[in-house]
């Protein structure tokens, strides 16, 4: 016969698969797969690309992993849903504020979503699953959720914690979705970007000229795929790592080719 303690200890198994139903295959980039970064619009991939990161507005590449962008704490810039004077008549108290008005990331002119409590990343989080969901309808394979930096841009509304918090239930949700979901740099986070919030993989920018790529290959081995804006990090990056990981060159505003700005190079093998 079965003691009590055995039946408890079962009892105790049952309860907890039931509590954690089981999620649906997601499928990861192939590590060392060639990039193409095409934030500033979509065009015509080169041959050896694998993978490709398009807006959640675009269109996927039929042949390749596709990875969905999307600015999980900032507001998008010229978007009728998303920007900014849609997230003030909709949702204006999701904005950080300063003296009253939103604060504004500098550099790209966005607003920063407020993840300061619990209540708020439910909020926000519920606005953001439809948006999640439209990458996976749209039959993009992984998620790439911007910004994770803007906790030093927040005028001290939130933390690194905050966002920790935020991305677990972000993560948790595309993952319900069979969307793989990558870490947008945040070196910061350490490896508790794939142990405590789950991410998936990581695409990081100018990792070599901040010196940060050897903690995402400690995190994630060959699962990140390094973007460099400048000559000497992309030169020292493929002597440094060729062959290791994904490696390319891209100019700044990512623009598509044609235009007279676009920069594109590779020193990664195609696998």
């Amino acid at each position: 016969m079965k003691t009590a303690a055995a039946v408890a200890a079962l009892l105790l198994v049952l309860a907890s698969c039931a509590s954690e139903p089981e999620l649906p295959p997601r499928e990861k980039p192939p590590a060392g797969g060639q990039l193409d970064y095409q934030l500033g619009g979509a065009y015509q991939p080169d041959v050896p690309v694998k993978i490709v990161v398009r807006d959640r507005s675009k269109i996927i590449d039929g042949r390749r992993y596709n990875i969905c962008y999307l600015n999980a704490l900032q507001t998008q810039p010229n978007k009728a849903e998303g920007g900014l004077d849609w997230w003030r008549k909709n949702h204006d108290d999701l904005l950080v504020k300063k003296n009253g008005e939103p604060a504004i990331d500098p550099e790209w002119q966005e607003g920063i979503l407020d993840i300061s409590t619990g209540e708020k990343r439910a909020r926000i989080l519920e606005i953001q699953k439809k948006w999640i969901k439209d990458c996976k309808t749209s039959y993009f394979k992984g998620v790439e959720p911007d910004n994770l930096d803007s906790y030093q841009r927040s005028q001290g509304a939130f933390d690194l914690n905050a966002t920790k918090e935020y991305m677990k239930s972000f993560v948790r949700y595309a993952h319900e979705q069979g969307l793989a979901v990558a870490q947008k740099n945040a070196a910061e986070l350490g490896d508790a970007g794939k142990k405590e919030i789950g991410f998936d993989f990581a695409i990081t920018e100018d990792c070599q000229a901040r010196n940060e790529c050897g903690t995402f290959a400690n995190a994630f081995g060959r699962d990140f795929f390094q973007i460099e804006y400048t000559e000497a990090g992309f030169n020292k990056s493929c002597a440094d790592r060729a062959g290791k990981v994904s490696i390319i060159r891209r100019d700044r505003n990512v623009v598509p080719y044609g235009h007279e700005d676009y920069v594109y190079e590779v020193c990664s093998p195609t696998v």
